[in-house]
């Protein structure tokens, strides 16, 4: 009912900024709950940011807190991670995740409570 595509990865520097983008299509993102997740290699999925269907409510992990920013624009479908003060860490393919299922956006979520994801976008952090 829901595709998404990421887009905006690439390399980044330790220190600098990324923004990534993940276009919806079929039902559209002002419906759903959506979410950003990251896999680095080896390591399971691990929840980022989510953010309500009107864009009022985000939660982010502690280790994104102040350097990541979760926005949408509904009138596009469009959903952002605007990645600021990149760290190493931050290395990871980065999954855009879609909920059309109500949950209230106060808490972190786990990879199953999203049912539609994108294909990922990889971002690479360097020294």
């Amino acid at each position: 009912q829901v595709q998404l595509v990421e887009s905006g990865g690439g390399l980044g520097q330790a220190g600098g900024s990324l923004r990534l983008s993940c276009a919806a299509s079929g039902r559209t993102s002002s419906s759903a709950v959506m979410g950003w997740f990251r896999q680095a290699p080896g390591k399971e999925r691990e929840f980022v940011s989510a953010i309500s269907t009107s864009g009022r409510s985000t939660y982010y992990v502690d280790a994104v807190k102040g350097r990541f920013t979760i926005s949408r624009d509904n009138a596009k479908n469009t959903v952002f991670l605007q990645m600021n003060s990149l760290k190493l860490e931050d290395t990871a393919v980065y999954y855009c995740a879609a909920e059309l299922r109500p949950w209230t956006v106060v808490r972190p979520a786990l990879p199953n409570e999203f049912r539609y994801w994108g294909q990922g976008t990889q971002v690479t952090v360097s020294s």
